[in-house]
This record gives C-alpha cells, structure tokens and sequence, in this order.
C-alpha cells in the first residue's frame, strides 16, 4: 500500500507506518523476539498490548507491506513474517535501543540486545539481517559457517535473564 501521505516528506512518510505507540514494539517482537503468532505476540508483549490493538496494527503492518500474512485454512493459526521493507529497519532499531539505552532507564534483562546491538554495529546489523532474510523470506545467508546473530543475542537475553 502506497499513498502519498500528508507531505512529501520522507521522515513524515516514514512515520505515517510505523510512527504510532504499538507498531514499532510488534514488529520489535518479529524482529527480534521470532513471535509470527498472534497469540505469541499477545503472550509475549512486555508492554501488554491489547488484542484488539495487536489485530490492528497487524492487519495495518501487512497493508503496509512491513508484514506478510500467510494464508491459512479456517482454524490454522496465522503465521506473520517480515518483508525486506521491514528487515531493513534493523539499523534504525539499533539506533532507537542505543538511544534508549544512553537517554532513559531500562532493565539488565532487556537492555542486553540493545546493548549487543550496540557495540556489533552495522557489521552485526548486516548478519541479522541476513538471518531475517533466510528466516522469513527464504533467502540463504551468505556465510552459513559462521555463528548467527540471532544465536550471540539469545544467549546474551538467556544470561541476563539468568543473573536476574
């Protein structure tokens, strides 16, 4: 779905997705969480998103193009997954956690990847991307040798949950 927006502007155009108080913490949980359930994102929201706003901002993320939706049988659960619009949003989540981490309080337990993401930069970036790219769309990640992302940012949230 492409409009034209309020403006021309391409900070406006990019907050008219993804700009609102849910849809950034959904696709965080897409993201980085591996949730591509509804129910697993409900389940899973640190924040305590409401069912009723995590139907919407899926139903607008896949309208948008950030998600896709996978088609289902009645009574088979609906699987989500990011689109190469949305895995590109990886640097802007690092940029966003780095800022938060400098600028406001958070918790060991969910700094930790921010953190990571933090000091492994556009280099790191680059790897999950690649990850969410083979995970989500289907396309192999290029050095398939070497220690995922995705693995080095499990174990550092599973060690801080285990020192807390």
């Amino acid at each position: 779905m492409r409009d034209e927006g309020r403006s021309g502007c391409p900070i406006n155009a990019t907050i008219e997705v993804i700009g609102d108080r849910w849809t950034l913490l959904v696709l965080r949980d897409v993201m980085f969480g591996n949730r591509r359930y509804f129910r697993e994102l409900l389940a899973g929201s640190e924040e305590g998103i409401a069912s009723n706003i995590l139907a919407d901002r899926l139903k607008k993320l896949v309208a948008a193009g950030m998600l896709s939706r996978a088609d289902s049988r009645p009574g088979q659960k609906v699987e989500y997954r990011l689109t190469e619009p949305a895995i590109q949003l990886v640097p802007i989540m690092a940029q966003l956690g780095a800022w938060g981490l400098r600028h406001r309080p958070t918790t060991k337990r969910l700094r930790v990847r921010a953190e990571l993401l933090a000091e492994g930069g556009p280099e790191l970036w680059a790897e999950f991307m690649a990850e969410l790219r083979e995970s989500h769309l289907g396309i192999p990640r290029p050095d398939q040798d070497r220690p995922t992302a995705t693995h080095r940012l499990a174990q550092a949230y599973a060690a801080a949950v285990a020192d807390s």
